[in-house]
């Protein structure tokens, strides 16, 4: 028997559906808060050759996300903990608040609860058995991140 996420040989790939009670996540990224942020991008844009898909943040000290095939990999910030815990977890969702009650009931341990970031974004913290942080993120709809640079006026 296939796995449900695989199409037969020549049939189109069917589509996901989420089950009743799971996340419906829109989008998602390795967050990777270096060391030194600078050294870090040089080595994923100029070393490894990743393609940069968007560079927020202050100009002369960038963040960088970066293409790797159909994820993204964001390189920003400064580590909170000790080497080797600067891994984490992007997921978009529709609804971070009802996240957080479906999370909570369910027994995850929260780390911070959703709250509106200097950036724009709602984000809720949590952390997985083994300690690996997961952030999920609410894009409001007036954030940049929903504006469609086609339509934008050219200059």
């Amino acid at each position: 028997m296939e796995p449900p996420w695989t199409g037969r040989l020549g049939s189109r790939p069917r589509p996901l559906r989420c089950q009743d009670g799971s996340v419906d996540v829109l989008s998602s990224r390795i967050l990777l808060c270096p060391a030194d942020l600078d050294r870090s991008r040089r080595f994923y844009r100029d070393v490894l050759g990743l393609a940069v898909f968007r560079e927020f943040g202050p100009p002369d000290d960038p963040g960088m996300v970066f293409f790797l095939g159909p994820g993204l990999l964001e390189v920003s910030g400064h580590p909170a903990g000790p080497a080797g815990g600067s891994m984490m977890i992007w997921l978009q969702v529709r609804d971070v608040h009802a996240e957080h009650e479906r999370l909570a009931a369910a027994g995850a341990r929260v780390l911070r609860k959703p709250a509106t970031e200097p950036w724009g974004l709602t984000e809720l913290w949590i952390e997985d058995p083994d300690g690996v942080r997961i952030v999920l993120v609410e894009v409001p709809a007036d954030h940049p991140l929903r504006r469609d640079p086609r339509s934008l006026p050219s200059t």
